[in-house]
Parts: structure tokens; sequence; C-alpha cells
């Protein structure tokens, strides 16, 4: 049977799809390589977000392409949300490729591969992204056995004047709550799992489209007593669809992470008008406030735009005066990209590159300094570490390090605590000490 290397690229989303990808591929006997060079067919499971994705994903299909130049795989295959946006561009630029799949099609990838190493050029691209995995999924495992992506929802209900992704992944299609709860006793069955990512475009839009309202908060509440000895994560959550309900929720279930990831991207009402981006700013502030006052030790994570079309200077210095005295714990920047095909990318007023640069540093400097602020924090306190990894080890009577993370940071995208010790298991939980802190990262040792 021929061997088959999946690259994944993007986001834990875009994880999720390789996942399943791979499950199908496996139960149809297909050996799965982690080398591109031992495989017979390479699979590229691409991003298409913003500019720098395209260019991550472009740069990987062309390496790929020299190994089948070389011969050393024979067929490659593109699917993800770039093929999705430029399918025919794929084709026709890149002879190389041998089929390429949309963001809903790349479930056809399993029974069409022996077409394409026959020698059929295959152009699979549904014009409306409709796929929606359930726990019914074939899926295979892409991370550490003690922590999973679970996918609730695909699509998504918003039109940000900035972003493709409806155009990508479609309509929002929310899963059946009982889905996501057999699913997550499924994976529990199969792993030692510790921690639990519900993961979707806007989980806090889930269900709105069957029942008038988020479901989110329902979910939750079904879905904590299932996770008792473990984290649940949220990621991806909009201001717009947070409700008091699910503060309510997060503050009375211990085992969902005080974590909350709502990425505002900016504070300005003309701005997030412009976005297409509700609530307004004083809402945006009033919500972090009940949030913060309403859930012992909260830490707030958020994703920023700067550079907008049309951002002032002045709207820019009150964006940063906000972030001064908002202080959150944890932030992403990203660099305005006009991307074809959005309302945005025909805005006037575009900001030259080099102004969008010089205000990204400005943000991400600022953040570097309340980072540090904030970790000093810890200092002398106690905390549970959920043990990701073994950094170094050594026979004697020097402490073993590792890495791992508290609940206030998500898995590749926030920070980790460096822990020493002996007698430390990864995948598992550990009290440490925390006797260091870096600006991103804390140090401690087990107790």
């Amino acid at each position: 049977m021929n061997k088959i290397y999946i690259m994944s690229l993007g986001c834990p989303r875009n994880l999720l799809d390789s996942e399943v990808l791979q499950g199908s591929l496996e139960k149809m006997g297909f050996t799965i390589s982690d080398m591109a060079e031992d495989a017979d067919v390479a699979i590229v499971n691409t991003c298409g977000f913003i500019q720098d994705a395209k260019e991550e994903s472009i740069d990987m299909i062309l390496r790929l392409a020299e190994l089948k130049k070389d011969g050393r795989i024979k067929r490659l295959i593109v699917t993800g949300c770039l093929s999705q946006r430029y399918p025919e561009e794929l084709m026709d630029e890149i002879e190389e490729i041998d089929a390429v799949y949309g963001s809903s099609d790349f479930t056809e990838i399993p029974g069409q591969i022996d077409a394409v190493l026959a020698g059929e050029r295959i152009k699979k691209v549904a014009p409306i992204s409709d796929f929606l995995y359930d726990d019914s999924s074939e899926r295979a495992y892409l991370t550490p056995a003690h922590y999973a992506y679970l996918k609730v929802q695909e699509g998504c209900p918003n039109r940000c004047s900035y972003c493709v992704i409806p155009d990508i992944r479609g309509p929002l299609r929310s899963r059946a709550i009982d889905s996501v709860i057999r699913e997550t006793e499924k994976i529990k069955s199969d792993r030692d799992l510790k921690e639990l990512i519900l993961i979707g475009q806007d989980i806090t839009s889930f269900g709105i489209e069957r029942a008038g309202r988020p479901e989110l908060a329902d979910l939750l509440k079904k879905l904590s007593p299932v996770m008792k000895n473990g984290w649940l994560r949220l990621l991806y959550t909009h201001p717009a669809h947070f409700t008091d309900e699910l503060i309510d929720v997060i503050a009375g279930h211990e085992n969902i992470c005080r974590y909350i990831d709502l990425p505002i991207q900016h504070i300005n009402d003309k701005i997030l008008k412009d976005m297409g981006r509700p609530p307004a700013g004083s809402k945006i502030a009033g919500l972090i406030g009940r949030i913060r006052s309403r859930i012992n030790g909260v830490v707030l994570r958020t994703s920023v735009i700067v550079g907008f079309p049309g951002e002032t200077d002045r709207q820019f210095r009150k964006f940063l005066d906000f972030l001064k005295e908002t202080k959150f714990e944890r932030l992403g920047a990203f660099i305005y990209s006009r991307e074809e095909g959005t309302r945005a990318a025909e805005f006037k007023g575009q900001i030259p590159e080099d102004v969008k640069k010089a205000r990204f540093d400005e943000v991400m400097k600022l953040q570097q300094e309340i980072s540090s602020d904030n970790n000093l924090e810890y200092l002398d306190r106690t905390m549970k570490v959920l043990v990701d990894e073994r950094i170094s080890g050594q026979e004697g009577p020097e402490p073993d390090l590792f890495s791992g993370r508290t609940y206030m940071d998500a898995p590749e995208v926030d920070g980790v605590v460096y822990v020493q010790g002996k007698n430390i298991r990864t995948g598992q939980f550990a009290q440490v000490r925390i006797t260091g802190s870096m600006e991103y990262d804390l140090i401690g040792e087990s107790v």
C-alpha cells in the first residue's frame, strides 16, 4: 500500500481537518509517513487567511514540487483554504500539482488517490463549503496524547469586511450537542486526555442558526462533567455573542479554564463599524469589565489589527491608550492584510506598509512590557501545570527540565512554564512553585 505524507499548515481548525483526513486514509489501509521523502503521495492542507499564510502555503507546495521533479515523490495533492480560494491558479501555475481539493472536499481524497496515482488530474472544489465532521467521522490524533482539539462548528456567521473565512468555510454549521458529548467520551477512551480545547470560527455563535440564540453555555453545562478530571478550554470567541449566561457558566465550573480568548481587533467605533465588528467600543469595554469582575482569576487573550484602512494616528494612539489601561494578559497583533475579494480591500485610506509596521512594533513593545509586569505577580505562587514535554534530563541528582502550561496558556500560541523537578510525568498535572519570570514565560520547580 502506498505511503502518504500530510503537511498541515495554519490554525488548529486546519489541524483537525488533517486528523479527519489521516483517519480516513488509515482506515483504507494507507501508511502515513512522517517524511515527505519517504512517501509516494504528499498532501498539503493549506492556509489562505492572510498574505503571510498564503506565502507559507505556496512555499511548502513549491518545496514538495521540487521533490516530485527529483522523483522522490510520485504525486502532489493540495487541499484546504488556499485551494478553496485559488483552485484554477494552483492547477495552472504549478504543473507538479496533480489534484486540488477544496476545504470541504478533502474527505474525497482517500477514495481518489488511486486515480491520482494512475495519472488523472483532479480538481474538486465545491463553490460553497458544507462539510461538517461529527463523532462518527474517522479521526487520527496529531496532538500529544494529553490534549485534543474538538471543532464544535464550521463556517462563520460574521461578515467582517477584511476577512475571507465565510467565503472559504461557508455559512455557520453547528454540531449537535449530543455529538460533541459522544466525541469527547470517545477521545477520553482513546487517550489519557487532560485538556479538551473547543474550537470554531466563532464558538460563541454555536447553535445560533438553529436555536436563534447562542447555545455554547448549554453545551458547557453538559460537557463539564464529562471532563471532570481535566480542563476545558475555549478558543475563538466574539464580543458580540459573549453572553452573561456564558460568563456565569465559566465562573461556576472549575474545570473550564479561566482563559477567555476574545479578539476585539480595535476599540474605535468608526474602525469597528468599517470592519463589520459589532459591538461598539464602549460595550466591548463593558464586557471586559463584567468578565473580570465575575470570573475570579480570569486571563484575557485578545487579537488586534493595526493599520486598517482609514485608521488615523489619533485613533491608533487612543487604541494604544486603551491597551495600556486594559492590560490584556495575552495579546496577538496582526498587520492589516489587504485581501482580494473582501470589502475592506476596496476601502479608501489604505495605510502605507511602513506606517502599519511601525504601529505593529509599538503594540508589541507595549504588550511585552505588560506581559513582563504581569508575570512578576506569579512569583512564589504554587500553580497547577499541565506538563507538555520533557526538555532535558540526566542521570544523577540534578532535576530534569520540562515545559508545561497553566490554565492561562493555550498550546502553541501562548507562553510556557519551564519546570525543574524529579518524578514529573509528561501529560500529567503537576504542582509548581513559580521561582522566576520572563517576558512571556514562567520558571518553576515541582513541589
